[in-house]
Parts: structure tokens; C-alpha cells; sequence
């Protein structure tokens, strides 16, 4: 059976709101976007791109899909363009038409559906709304979560509403202090 794992940028309280540029998601007047960039180095892109490396799916509410789709395939030279483009991307989204616009994508429209296509093993990004709602219903196996030295004060919370019991398997710490977390539920061997 494959993993859902959910990969996210986040404060040490736990915002996750808009990590990689100032107008990414202005939502409530957050003016505080682009906060993860200066916490980017070659150990979070190593890192990164053995996760990236394993294959499977992309999973993406229709914010964070629409915000990739806008940004990496016009990415020349970068080593996830590529990927990003080749894989598979469920959307889970009851709002865009049909057909999606960016190569290999595919329309879900209810996230229940997503526990029939989690054997593909899926990777989700960003999407705050989707992840809350699939950590509700109990389907996200594991947490890759690169926590920036930096508290924010204000933003959307990844955990905002969801109680979930988790367990430490592995953790790297980067050269600008970002500790990469690897958790799974504490339930869970």
C-alpha cells in the first residue's frame, strides 16, 4: 500500500502560509510571504529531491496546484521541473473545469476519493485546506516537515483544528537551522 506524505514549510508556531514569495497567498492581509526562502540550502534540496526521487503522485488542492502550474514548468535548468511535469497530479478541487491544463493532471472532486488512489503513493504540497481535511480523516501516513527557525506570529496554520498524535522516525538539521522532520502517527510502526 502506498504512503500519503505530507510535505510543508513551517514556523516554529506552526505557520505555513506563503513560504516561498510575498504575493504566494495574501489571504487575511498576510504580509508576510517568503519566509522559507533565506532557510534554502543544498541540504533541504538533497533532502527534497530523494523524496521527489521515489516517484508516485502529486496531490494538490486547487490553490497550491494553480500556484505551481504558474511557476515550474517555465522553470528551465531546474532539476523538479521535469519531475513536476512528468508526474501524475490529482487536484482535488470542485471549482476548476475540466480539461486541467498542465500535462498529466487529473480532476478529483471529492477528497473522500482520495483513499482509492493513495496504493499510487501520493506526495502533498502546500495545501493547507486539503491537508487539514485529509489529517481529519486520518489518511496522511507520514509528515515531512521542514521547520524554519522563525516564529511569525500570524498566518494559516498547517495543525489549525486537527489533533493528531505523532512520532519523530528521522530528522536532518540544514546549515541555516532548518530541522527536517520526518514523522509518522505515533500508531503507526
Amino acid at each position: 500500500m502506498g504512503k500519503l506524505v505530507l510535505v510543508d514549510h513551517l514556523t516554529l508556531d506552526g505557520v505555513m502560509q506563503a513560504p516561498g514569495r510575498a504575493d504566494e497567498d495574501v489571504r487575511d492581509g498576510f504580509a508576510r510571504g517568503g519566509w522559507a526562502v533565506p532557510g534554502n540550502d543544498e541540504v533541504m534540496g538533497s533532502v527534497l529531491g530523494k523524496g521527489m526521487g521515489r516517484g508516485g503522485a502529486l496531490l494538490f488542492g486547487r490553490r497550491t496546484y494553480e500556484d505551481f502550474y504558474g511557476f515550474w514548468p517555465h522553470q528551465a535548468g531546474s532539476p523538479f521541473t521535469d519531475v513536476l511535469n512528468r508526474a501524475r497530479k490529482y487536484v482535488v478541487s470542485r471549482t476548476l473545469p475540466e480539461p486541467l491544463p498542465w500535462e498529466n493532471s487529473v480532476l478529483v472532486r471529492d477528497v473522500g476519493d482520495v483513499e482509492g488512489i493513495k496504493d499510487e503513493g501520493l506526495m502533498v504540497f502546500g495545501s493547507g485546506v486539503l491537508a487539514r481535511e485529509l489529517m481529519r480523516r486520518g489518511l496522511v501516513d507520514e509528515w515531512l516537515l521542514m521547520i524554519h527557525p522563525l516564529v511569525l506570529g500570524a498566518g494559516r496554520r498547517l495543525f489549525d483544528g486537527v489533533e493528531v498524535g505523532l512520532r519523530l522516525v528521522d530528522s536532518v538539521t540544514t546549515t541555516t537551522g532548518v530541522v527536517i522532520a520526518t514523522y509518522r502517527g505515533r500508531e503507526e510502526a
